[in-house]
Parts: structure tokens; C-alpha cells; sequence
């Protein structure tokens, strides 16, 4: 039995390293992708995870595969193209440690996934089933993304989501909307940024854009604000946490350890008793995941950033609040 099986791409992060003797901007290897980023951090804090997507049979791919052995995640449903490279994504960070992305993907092998590839009994001895928006970009993996989660739904498992938009891996603007507004009609937990939230709803208004996505059927609504924390809404009302002050160094797989965290605390339990959660316990939770998400942010990369259960602990004692206001 799995706590959280997550579909997608799973990439090779190029992270800048510094700068060569001879003047020129140095990339480290890093392994990549929401999905799989979001169970390492998962299975970082003890919880057992199951990735599902393609890699290319080449060094990337073999590499990939071993970093998911070594987190500790399952890889029955991991398969390999042998005509398809691995996706690859040069991050470019700016001065304040925030990202922007390069990707070589025309194709990249996580496209190729098809519903013939899926390891279904992976998805039914799990409790919670994530996904995102990236592998709906392109066919075959936007059919086999979208035939999972049906899969997934059907045989009673929590549904968590993230749009994770990425403007280079679009048509457009106005085509990843329309595909991402589908993966809205399936999730329970959605995690979005202030960005998305604006994009997909149409409303600037932060309280106002959750309702609507409440409204359409999200139980949990999770909007990352980044140094500004978390906003949510669920059942029990609405919110704003602060996160903490750490030392910001690469915020790659900050806001997929953020989930991480949300989903590692919510695993035992049922849908209709995460509804019912007391505003305090709901609160914990948040507070507990951003913690998560911020000490990500203090190393470079994405998974071999994920701090342990105990770091956390100890970030929440010692490190103070970033003050936003309300």
C-alpha cells in the first residue's frame, strides 16, 4: 500500500554551479519534475511513495530511476522510451534565488506515456493519486494523465493537483487554461500560485478566485504566496500563514515540498475527515508545510533539497515568521 502515487514528468534540472576559469556559467545535474519532486519530499519525512511516468533509455533516465530508489520512492510504474530522449530544463535564477525555465522537449520522453504504460495496480493500492498539469501539454500523456485520474477517482482515492503552469511548455496562453481548468474537475486538494489562481479564475482578488475554485468542487484550496506564505480555504473557513525567515537559495521544488508536506500530514486520513478538520489542526498543517517549502529554498536543487521530519521540527522551534501582515 502506497501513501501518494503522483503521475508526470520526472526531467533533469541543470542548476547554475558558478562560473568556469574561463568566465562562463557553470550548470549542476539535478534530477526533476513536480510530481516526482513532490514524492521525494513525501517520502523525505517517511511515507511510502510510487512514481508513474517515462524517462528516455539513456544516462538522464538511468540516473533518474536511481535517485527514486534511492528517496526511497517505487518505480514498478516507471517505463523508458527508447526512441525519446529525457526532458531536460536549464533553471535561471535571478538575484532574489527565483526561477525561471529553458526546456529541451520537442518531444521529451515524458510525453510519451501512454494509458497502455500506466501500472493501474500501483494507483489502486494507493490512498492519494497527484498529478499536474505539464503532462497534459501534449498527446499521448495528456490522454494517459487524464485516464489514471479517472482510474484513480473511481477506486475512492484523495485527488491532489497542481497547475504548475509552464508558458514555454504551451500552444498558449488560452490552451493551457482550457486544459488546466479540466484537471480542476477532478481534484479534492488543489495547490496554486497567486499567478495561476489569477490565470485560470480570471480574478486578481485572492479570496475571491479560491471561492470560485471552491465552489467548482475543490475541498482544499492551497494558493502559495511564496515569502508571503500560504492562503487557503476549505470547509472550515479561509486563511493566511505566514512562512518562515530562511536564507533563500534556489527556490526550485520549493512549493512541490510544500505539498509534500500537506500531503504526508493528510495521508491517514479520509477525504470527509480532512472537511471536518478543526481551523487550528488545518492551520498546523499549513504551518507544518511551510516550513517544508522553506527549507527547501536554502539549498540548490529541487530533491536533493528536501529536508527530514526532524529538520522540520526544528525549523518550526528555532527560525522566526517572515511578517507579511494580514
Amino acid at each position: 500500500m502506497f501513501d501518494v502515487a503522483a503521475l508526470g514528468e520526472l526531467l533533469i534540472d541543470f542548476t547554475p554551479a558558478g562560473i568556469s576559469n574561463a568566465g562562463n556559467e557553470l550548470f549542476e545535474k539535478n534530477p526533476g519534475g513536480a510530481p516526482a519532486n513532490v514524492l521525494a519530499a513525501v517520502s523525505k519525512l517517511g511515507k511510502s511513495t510510487a512514481f508513474l511516468g517515462m524517462v528516455g533509455e539513456d544516462q538522464f533516465g538511468i540516473f533518474l530511476k536511481e535517485v527514486l530508489k534511492k528517496n526511497g520512492i517505487n518505480v514498478t510504474g516507471m517505463k523508458f522510451s527508447k526512441e525519446i530522449n529525457t526532458t531536460l530544463a536549464f533553471v535561471h535564477l535571478d538575484e532574489k534565488g527565483d526561477r525561471s525555465f529553458s526546456f529541451y522537449r520537442k518531444p521529451g520522453a515524458d510525453m510519451m506515456l501512454t494509458k497502455d504504460d500506466i501500472d493501474y495496480d500501483v494507483i489502486k493500492n494507493s490512498k492519494i493519486f497527484h498529478f499536474g498539469s505539464i503532462s497534459m501539454t501534449d498527446e499521448p500523456s495528456r490522454s494517459a494523465t487524464l485516464a489514471a485520474v479517472e482510474f484513480a477517482k473511481a477506486n475512492g482515492l484523495i485527488i491532489s493537483y497542481d497547475p504548475n503552469f509552464r508558458p514555454p511548455l504551451w500552444k498558449s496562453a488560452g490552451d493551457a487554461v482550457e486544459n488546466m481548468k479540466v484537471g480542476l474537475k477532478y481534484a479534492d486538494i488543489l495547490k496554486i500560485s497567486e499567478e495561476e489562481l489569477e490565470l485560470i479564475t480570471g480574478i486578481k482578488d485572492m479570496d475571491k478566485g479560491a471561492a470560485m475554485l471552491y465552489d467548482m468542487g475543490v475541498k482544499v484550496v492551497l494558493v502559495t504566496l511564496g515569502p508571503r506564505g500560504c492562503f487557503y480555504r476549505y470547509k472550515g473557513g479561509t486563511g493566511r500563514l505566514d512562512t518562515y525567515d530562511t536564507k533563500v537559495v534556489d527556490t526550485t521544488g520549493a512549493g512541490d515540498s510544500f505539498l509534500g508536506g500537506v500531503l504526508y500530514r493528510l495521508s491517514e486520513k479520509r477525504l470527509e475527515d480532512i472537511c471536518q478538520l478543526p481551523k487550528d489542526e488545518f492551520e498546523d498543517i499549513i504551518d507544518f508545510s511551510n516550513a517544508i517549502g522553506s527549507l527547501t529554498a536554502t539549498k540548490k536543487g529541487a530533491i536533493p533539497a528536501m529536508p527530514t521530519l526532524e529538520e522540520v521540527n526544528m525549523c518550526r522551534k528555532q527560525v522566526p515568521k517572515l511578517r507579511y501582515g494580514k
